[in-house]
């Protein structure tokens, strides 16, 4: 996607052909910089602290991690010490699990002396699939917002509400939720996009309103608390939100509180779609309520907040009583029932097992 212009992917093999370079998220939106990977222990640390973040970045960042150990070290027991590592920073996503499962599957296909390069080659081709997958997601999505853009006035936009960051940050290009967004704007088709601010981690304001606003996107950043009230009046005519997580049955795991975002768009009729790569399927659970793990991440996330001061520097404040303990799921989960659609690159299915399963059946008998 464009930043002022310029495009750029999240994440890519770097000019040496030896290390890999990202898009360090945890500088914005106050600095634009890029990081460089060297090794395993990089990869684990990136995605651990959130410089990479988003179900799909997550799961690239891991198979070029391992990339990196097999550069390093090629054996077995590095293969697995390194998947391993990796598979313990982030429990809640399952893209990392299933790059995860790619790569050492794959790799120990192949003899230890060519696996650096067949590392370094499984790494690109997620990338690209990723990039392809979005893109399909995108098109199909679109389709969706034009309907809604033929009930409107000549000019007037589809409102579209969003929540965390499910944009090309997130994923390596494209974004899952904002692909629809991103085509239909460079399609001529007026969209303007509310985006909460997502708290604790703010990816809202910090990233979906960066990527949004670099791109020429209309868009304006409410507080996570509007969303319904803004439903409630007509100003919403569609959500759109990405997923970390969704089981066999149409269960959704998304960034905390697109569960309540889901139960005002069911009261007020508003469709609310879910934007689904099908890596991030998890066939191996049905109720995710019950079954998919939550991260609990720490209280300092919640308690403290980063930003700029009116002199032009960058602080961290204490915002929280001093003394009272602070809790952080990261995720929650919104049942299939109130799903309106779930938006994969085969196209919008409904959120239910039959559905999920005809448009992906070898993940089905993969998962058997």
């Amino acid at each position: 996607m464009n930043v002022d212009g310029k495009k750029y992917r999240t994440i890519w093999l770097a000019e040496d052909g030896a290390s890999v370079e990202i898009i360090d998220q945890t500088k914005f939106p106050y600095a634009f910089e890029i990081a460089k990977l060297h090794t395993v222990e990089d990869a684990v640390h990136a995605i651990r602290v959130m410089q990479v973040r988003g179900a799909p970045l997550i799961g690239a960042t891991a198979a070029y991690g391992v990339a990196l150990a097999m550069r390093a070290d090629p054996s077995d027991a590095s293969l697995h010490a390194a998947c391993s590592a990796l598979l313990e920073t982030r429990p809640t996503a399952v893209n990392l699990h299933w790059a995860l499962d790619l790569a050492r599957k794959s790799l120990l296909r192949v003899a230890p002396e060519n696996r650096t390069a067949a590392a370094f080659t499984l790494a690109s081709d997620i990338c690209d699939e990723d990039i392809a997958i979005n893109m399909a997601i995108g098109m199909h999505g679109m389709e969706l917002i034009a309907e809604i853009a033929r009930t409107k006035r000549e000019g007037e936009p589809v409102n579209i509400l969003t929540h965390c960051n499910a944009g090309w940050l997130a994923t390596v290009d494209w974004g899952t939720a904002t692909a629809p967004i991103y085509m239909c704007h460079e399609g001529g088709i007026p969209v303007h996009v509310w985006v909460d601010e997502t708290r604790p981690r703010n990816q809202g304001a910090f990233l979906t309103a960066w990527e949004l606003g670099h791109h020429g996107v209309p868009h304006t950043v409410i507080v996570d608390n509007a969303g319904g009230h803004l439903m409630q009046h007509g100003e919403v005519d569609m959500v759109i939100v990405g997923t970390d997580r969704t089981t066999a049955t149409g269960d959704v795991c998304n960034k905390i509180g697109t569960y309540l975002k889901a139960l005002a768009a069911k009261d007020c009729d508003v469709p609310f779609y879910v934007a689904l790569p099908s890596p991030t399927i998890d066939f191996s659970l049905s109720d995710g309520v019950r079954e998919i793990p939550i991260e609990e991440r720490g209280g300092s996330e919640v308690s403290r907040m980063t930003g700029r001061t009116d002199s032009g520097g960058v602080e961290t404040i204490n915002i929280v009583a001093e003394g009272s303990p602070v809790g952080n799921p990261a995720f929650d989960v919104t049942p299939a029932r109130l799903v309106t659609g779930l938006i994969t690159e085969r196209g919008v299915l409904d959120a239910n097992r039959k559905s999920i399963a005809e448009a992906f059946p070898e993940r089905v008998k993969a998962s058997a």
